[in-house]
């Protein structure tokens, strides 16, 4: 199995931390809220075992990746500046470009905004449905009017801060086991009375599934203790100006080969049962989806021999 190396480069002004492994075709990974770099362990050795440089950053104010102070500078636009920046700073002219939850956004939006750079795009657990036809925080704010959303809780600044850093290991522990396949129903991302806070109701599981050792739970925690959350949860803080700044996407579709994968038991993908099938609409080169039984939000880590098998099909047919 391919040894993982760390180092950091430069890029859109600033440093960013990566954990990378083998040569060959360069393949990007961009993790999700809350992950880092450790997310995509499975996945890199993997992949640099199947012929391909693995490269997983941690995203700009998470782990060793530096953590700029204004909201503004995880708008989306300086996101995918940073990963064009990356392939550039890596020697290559081109990538794949690979993200999960937040690093899915992230990834159809790199393909997009910079087709010269990503030249095919996979995307886990979030699909591509294009722009929205309001503002996401209007949206929530209808939908979810008289309950507890998470997204629409993370708009306070400092308060889910000061919840989630109280005890990091726990709140990591809480969020991976809750949103995944093996956790039971319990009130978690929504639904829960408006005042609450996002672990409120969440399940503590008195034995961690196989997939998730305590080993992961320490180093999980580890890394927030060090970054803290605000960086990962400024992110969505900028959602609204995207949608703004980014206008003429509207109706966009991704020009570049492009497949799906996730977890049957994904409440992302159950929030939203079309997306799929409009993410098939919205790309060009579509080939194929991939929905893993038993798996939930973390499909990358749940189940990392069945994601695996069909990136790297995809990857090999490219």
């Amino acid at each position: 199995m391919a040894e993982i190396t760390h180092r950091t480069i430069r890029t859109n002004g600033i440093n960013v931390h990566i954990a990378e492994a083998g040569t060959g075709p360069l393949v990007l990974m961009i993790h999700g809220w809350p992950e880092s770099w450790y997310s995509w362990r499975h996945q890199i050795a993997a992949l640099a075992d199947a012929g391909y440089h693995a490269v997983a950053p941690d995203v700009r104010g998470y782990g060793d990746s530096d953590k700029p102070d204004a909201i503004e500078a995880y708008r989306m636009t300086e996101m995918v500046a940073d990963y064009a920046g990356i392939v550039e700073a890596l020697g290559e002219e081109t990538a794949v470009v690979m993200g999960h939850d937040w690093g899915a956004p992230m990834a159809y939006h790199s393909a997009l905004l910079r087709p010269d750079r990503f030249r095919a795009v996979v995307g886990m657990s979030v699909p591509y449905t294009g722009r929205s036809g309001a503002p996401p925080l209007e949206t929530f704010a209808t939908l979810f009017k008289d309950t507890f959303f998470y997204i629409d809780y993370f708009q306070q600044v400092g308060v889910a801060e000061k919840e989630l850093e109280a005890d990091p290991r726990r709140s990591l522990k809480l969020i991976l086991y809750s949103a995944s396949g093996d956790a039971p129903p319990a009130p978690g991302f929504a639904g829960k009375p408006k005042g609450a806070g996002l672990l409120d109701g969440m399940n503590e599981p008195e034995t961690l599934p196989g997939w998730l050792t305590e080993a992961d739970v320490d180093y999980y925690g580890g890394e927030f203790r060090k970054a803290g959350f605000r960086g990962g949860i400024n992110r969505y803080r900028n959602m609204d100006r995207d949608w703004h700044e980014l206008a003429h996407l509207e109706g966009a579709h991704i020009k570049q080969p492009c497949m799906f994968v996730g977890g049957e038991k994904d409440g992302v993908i159950a929030l939203n049962p079309t997306g799929i099938p409009t993410m098939q609409s919205l790309c060009d080169d579509w080939r194929g989806s991939t929905l893993i039984p038993g798996a939930g939000h973390w499909n990358q880590q749940e189940r990392a021999a069945e994601t695996n098998a069909p990136v790297i099909e995809f990857l090999k047919g490219l």
